[in-house]
């Protein structure tokens, strides 16, 4: 299951500027009314690209 704070990437275009496999980082678990996750996508020198509310089947935990 993922957690807050476990790093994740995005498994498909989620806007504009999250594409599909874009990392980001989990910074709110949410149980109601449905499973879903805060997460605060970055680019490749750690800038904010995003803060999106994801779906489970959006994202996948990066080991």
């Amino acid at each position: 299951m993922i957690k807050e704070y476990d790093v994740v990437k995005s498994t498909k275009m989620l806007s504009g500027s999250i594409a599909a496999g874009c990392k980001g980082a989990v910074v709110m678990v949410y149980t109601e009314p449905t499973l879903g996750y805060e997460v605060e996508f970055i680019d490749a020198n750690g800038e904010t690209l995003d803060v999106l509310t994801v779906y489970p089947d959006d994202i996948e935990l990066l080991n």
